[in-house]
């Protein structure tokens, strides 16, 4: 077994004296600065050009990336190169409610950078001509009010400005002139009868679009670019249905509001309203209203979820003597007629229960809109129904009675399928509408669903403007606290064993309780992200599924919650020392993990409140929560430390490797990646190493106790694969991808030195690296500097990173000129497009995409990108998946073994 000298560069000691001064040095506030796009923008090179797809003029989607803002609630997208400013707003002013659809931006300066601007050009990529003036971002955003409340929408509109362009508008330019002739799109019946309103208090005209139109647009907007937009409902149950756009048309649209309208839909622009019925969500709430004195829809459903219909309601077994009437398939408990019991009682409506009268009224109308739809389906030869409108609301028993009529009316042969963002289909046709938009033209690669961070502070019993700054929702959250649930939040509400959305029990059963914010809370923001593109080189992206570890088992779920609720102190106490143990940062330390508690209860009640969940999405969330307190890289100092220590060794490493043969030195390079894999602050079992010894000792010590056989061995296929057998020599990839994982020795003694001997046999490398922080994992805009420190000491490294345009002219004057500058294979690196540990492979960076079309090897490291996502992976080149497992329950799951197992799986190309 290969060791380090036992004589490094910078001894044990050394290191430790220089990890105590780094502490020390680390003590004080460090002021983060917004990150430009240019400097996002990460370096990457290659011998041949690559292109990408343009989009509309209008809309200039090149360059956008997830950007910080802390000035709001959720990071902004930005849209660099974006030239015309976008409208802000579209209404669907129905009956009974009003659904918005606005647009949000934010000021941002661009910095231009030479070597990255020199990478897009080695990538084919054109960068656009850059504005001198604000960039435009762009996250959409979904909110509903009353129509009867139509001065609280006004004000809201006001209040964020959103008829005059936003509040950003007016912050980065407040002298701007007001439009006399502001135009807002909206749709609805109310967008005529609420006009002259609008125009009086906003200033504004309602240009009006067709209500028919918007709905299908809206609709099929969804259906393309959301991957977990649709769903089955049965019996509590809830599935997001993968829809295959390519078999998408046609399809039933029934749109269920005040009254139902039932759209065959054929294709963009294609659609017929081929029936409807005047009993919908209006006949609900009014009936109700007079039989039960309601105040408001939500009262009416909460009722019927204490209901008991069979009081009211006639069923078989009443007619014949408690039994079935299988001849015709019909059991005793099947309703005969509705509210049919009031024939023949003696009693006045004040003798029956509000909660009877709100549930049988419930199932009536659902089940007459389940049967009307499934007829019309049935007409027209169509397999599958989707239903929107806000009638539905994210009510289980709702969707579980349509669901339950489709299934029995067609004999299992057709499905209902429900949406999200069910409510806002008319109001999204309305924004599209816009014709600079063009968002028509997006796919699913260019949205991507955010968790609705601001939701559990703003929403349910909270009435107003979302809350303006970081003050206001750390204020909050300290007096939900306080008060408990006596505020509408995120936190389980009904009792244990109920199922389905929002608690609510199935069909069967009674009691629970209806959140007033159920439906908000299940609809994110969606973000634009043009860069995000599916990952060319997944051999089949429509059955890919990037999560390993299935929390749909209740069992899973509740132990990795366990896991991330114990990872919590240590981690708020890591971030608050990166923002220099403020009180300020203790503040919003505590409001974070109070945030992500509530999130955690939220998702424990109800895992799909937020989209088919999975453990990536956990680890997703636990980012996006610390950067909406302003933690922007909770383990910065902690990575600085760590790289200094491995890059004081790396030399010595260096040197011994080139003293072996070329097997042990393969061989000697995938241990190390092995070894350095331990380094990982996501692991509690690798949490408590830290504490008995420096980065170096622990490094020798997990390599010196690696023996093969692995749990997972290959690694004499890949060998064969690199160095032949016998005198045949198999040609070099021509250009590998590297996935790398933490700071420190991972990337410094795992994966740079791996990176070292592919671009010694003449392979391109590229090193693909986060966005944004996550944990201890290094990200693309620190990895240059690192490189740049390796190549000092090295001259592979140094003439590949001149090659990839990672060492500017600053760089290259402190190496050894002397040593000239021989041409090389580039080495590269670009950003994989996220901010978690994991990654999903169907959202990566348009940089990463255009690299990979090049690509013929992929190294996945870290048990992140190989274990918890992608190991199931396959791929149309050669894949390696190199980790080691640091935890058990993941070791037992997945690869039948025992915590500090490696991985070593390879993967050719068949």
């Amino acid at each position: 077994m290969a060791s380090l000298t036992e004589d490094p560069v910078l001894g044990i000691n050394d290191i430790k004296e220089r990890e105590e001064e780094n502490e020390k040095g680390n003590t004080q506030v460090v002021k983060t600065e917004e990150v430009g796009q240019s400097e996002r923008d990460m370096a990457s090179a290659t011998g041949s050009s690559i292109h990408r797809s343009g989009s509309r003029p209008q809309l200039d989607l090149s360059k956008a990336a997830i950007q910080g803002n802390f000035e709001e609630r959720d990071p902004t997208i930005l849209l660099p190169n974006q030239s015309d400013d976008l409208s802000h707003l579209a209404l669907d002013i129905g009956g009974s409610l009003i659904k918005l659809v606005y647009f949000s931006r934010h000021e941002d300066q661009s910095i231009d950078d030479k070597r990255k601007k020199t990478l897009k050009e080695r990538l084919g990529i054109s960068n656009g001509n850059r504005r001198s003036y604000p960039i435009l971002g762009g996250r959409l955003h979904f909110v509903k009010f009353e129509t009867n409340k139509i001065n609280e929408c006004l004000d809201f509109i006001y209040s964020k400005q959103l008829h005059r362009g936003g509040m950003d508008a007016r912050i980065w330019n407040p002298d701007a002139p007001t439009n006399e002739n502001a135009v807002i799109k909206a749709t609805g019946g109310g967008a005529y009868k609420f006009a002259d309103l609008f125009k009086e208090r906003l200033g504004v005209s309602l240009d009006k679009e067709d209500e028919m139109n918007c709905l299908v647009s809206g609709a099929n907007f969804l259906l393309k670019a959301i991957r977990h937009e649709a769903f089955t409902h049965m019996e509590g149950h809830k599935e997001f249905v993968q829809i295959d756009q390519n078999e998408l048309f046609p399809y039933l649209l029934v749109n269920i509001g005040s009254g139902v309208s039932m759209i065959k839909v054929d294709g963009d622009g294609k659609f017929q309203r081929i029936s409807g019925t005047n009993v919908g969500g209006g006949t609900y709430w009014g009936l109700g209203r007079l039989l039960t004195k309601c105040k408001s829809f939500d009262e009416l459903l909460e009722l019927s979820q204490l209901g008991d219909n069979r009081t009211i309601d006639m069923l078989v077994g009443d007619i014949y003597g408690g039994m079935d009437y299988s001849k015709i398939g019909l059991s005793a408990s099947t309703i005969a007629s509705s509210f049919g019991k009031a024939i023949s009682e003696n009693k006045e409506l004040e003798d029956y229960s509000p909660e009877d009268i709100s549930l049988s009224l419930l199932r009536m109308i659902s089940y007459n809109i389940g049967q009307i739809s499934y007829l019309n389906a049935l007409r027209f030869g169509l397999k599958r129904i989707f239903f929107g409108g806000f009638f539905i609301r994210g009510h289980a028993y709702t969707m579980d009675t349509i669901s339950f009529a489709v299934q029995f009316w067609s004999k299992g042969d057709a499905q209902a399928m429900f949406l999200r963002h069910e409510g806002f289909l008319g109001a999204l046709g309305a924004f599209m509408s816009y014709e600079k938009h063009g968002l028509d033209d997006l796919m699913v690669h260019h949205l991507v669903e955010r968790f609705p961070m601001g939701a559990p502070y703003t929403g349910g019993k909270i009435h107003g403007p979302p809350l303006g700054d970081l003050n206001e929702k750390i204020s909050w959250m300290e007096k939900f606290v306080r008060k408990g649930t006596e505020i509408t939040a995120p936190v389980p509400m009904a009792p244990t064993g109920t199922t389905g959305l929002g608690g609510f029990e199935v069909p069967s059963s009674k009691g629970g309780t209806l959140r007033s914010d159920a439906s908000a809370l299940n609809i994110g923001v969606l973000h634009l992200v043009p860069t995000l593109e599916v990952f060319p080189l997944l051999a089949d992206p429509k059955t890919y599924e990037p999560n390993t570890i299935d929390l749909s088992d209740h069992g899973e779920l509740e132990y990795w919650f366990t896991v991330l609720s114990e990872q919590l102190p240590d981690l708020v106490d890591k971030a608050v020392a990166s923002e220099g143990g403020t009180d300020d940062a203790k503040r919003r330390g505590d409001a974070f993990a109070r945030a992500f508690s509530a999130h955690l209860a939220r998702l424990m009640e109800e895992p799909t409140a937020y989209g088919k969940l999975g453990l990536a999405n956990l680890l997703e969330l636990r980012e996006e929560c610390l950067r909406e307190f302003q933690f922007v890289d909770a383990y910065r100092s902690i990575k600085q430390r760590e790289n200094e220590a491995s890059l004081a060794v790396l030399a010595d490493l260096l040197m011994e490797l080139d003293s072996m043969t070329e097997e042990t030195r393969l061989l000697t390079l995938i241990e190390g990646v092995l070894a350095a894999n331990i380094f990982d602050w996501g692991s509690r079992a690798c949490v408590d190493l830290y504490h008995k010894g420096t980065i170096i000792e622990i490094y020798r010590m997990s390599r010196n106790k690696m023996q093969r056989p692995w749990r997972v061995d290959d690694f004499d296929v890949f060998k064969e694969r690199m160095l032949g057998s016998g005198d045949k020599k198999p040609r070099p990839h021509k250009r590998a991808l590297l996935f790398v994982d933490n700071s420190g020795a991972d990337v410094i003694l795992g994966m740079l030195p791996l990176a070292r001997e592919l671009l010694r046999r003449g392979t391109e490398v590229v090193l693909v690296a986060n966005s944004l922080p996550a944990l201890n994992d290094v990200t693309a805009m620190e990895l240059p500097e690192i490189v740049a420190e390796a190549a000092k000491h090295c001259d592979i490294l140094r003439r590949a990173a001149e090659a990839g345009g990672l060492l500017v002219d600053a760089m290259v004057s402190t190496l050894d000129d002397s040593k000239g500058h021989s041409s090389s294979v580039p080495l590269m690196v670009v950003e994989n497009g996220c901010g978690s540990p994991c990654i999903d492979l169907r959202q990566v960076s348009s940089e990463l995409a255009a690299a990979a079309k090049e690509a013929d090897l992929i190294i996945l490291e870290g048990m992140g990108r190989a274990l918890h996502t992608n190991f199931n992976a396959r791929f149309k080149c050669d894949a390696l998946k190199l980790a080691m497992v640091k935890n058990q329950r993941l070791a037992e799951k997945l690869i039948k073994g025992n915590i500090y197992n490696c991985v070593c799986r390879y993967e050719p190309l068949s």
